[in-house]
């Protein structure tokens, strides 16, 4: 059962890389890129975060697809070293996104969505990124950022937070693949 269980790891994380893709493409389409405007306003937090979360995104695809390799193929060793690599790999740069969404959520919640807002050329702005603008000097509408960030980088927080459990456990399956660990010795008796 355990080569059945890798490769429906290995599937996950290219279903959740995919989805990590797709909202992190979609925070840059309709919030970041209305929000940097002209002036390039947008804070390097909310950048770091969306970019970081696609290389996540890019990253697990190409974890689930070693993942997906080795179970069908457990007897090859360079498999196994480049699911550990990859695998540990991707498991810091989710944790590492992870931490950058949390941020980014928590940045938006407690300014109220204000630097969200600040690439507005209005200098009538108001303390809620959610109260309207009167003045026409804003490119985008001010009143939906605040909504569309956080109701599209809570979902790609979850998405990376399973990223990182689905990598951590196929690092730990390559660690065991190649006798390393304390789950290693069990798993060579099983096998002998």
């Amino acid at each position: 059962a355990e080569p059945r269980r890798l490769m429906r790891a290995g599937l996950g994380l290219i279903v959740l890389g995919h989805g990590s893709l797709v909202l992190g493409a979609i925070v840059h389409g309709s919030v970041l890129r209305h929000v940097s405007g002209a002036r390039r306003a947008v804070t390097p937090e909310y950048a770091v975060a969306n970019v970081v979360s696609v290389g996540s995104g890019l990253l697990s695809i190409a974890v689930g697809i070693v993942a997906i390799l080795v179970s069908h193929n457990r007897s090859r060793e360079a498999l196994h070293w480049t699911l550990l690599s990859v695998s540990l790999l991707n498991l810091l740069l989710s944790t590492a996104c992870s931490v950058g969404l949390v941020l980014a959520i928590a940045l938006t919640i407690h300014g109220r969505g204000r630097h969200l807002v600040l690439g507005c050329n209005s200098s009538a702005l108001p303390a809620d990124a959610r109260a309207a603008i009167v003045t026409n000097d804003c490119p985008f509408n001010t009143t939906r950022i605040y909504d569309t960030a956080l109701a599209l980088w809570i979902p790609s927080l979850v998405l990376v937070a399973v990223e990182t459990v689905l990598s951590g456990k196929c690092c730990l399956v390559a660690l065991i693949l190649r006798g390393i660990g304390p789950c290693a010795r069990h798993y060579s008796k099983e096998q002998v």
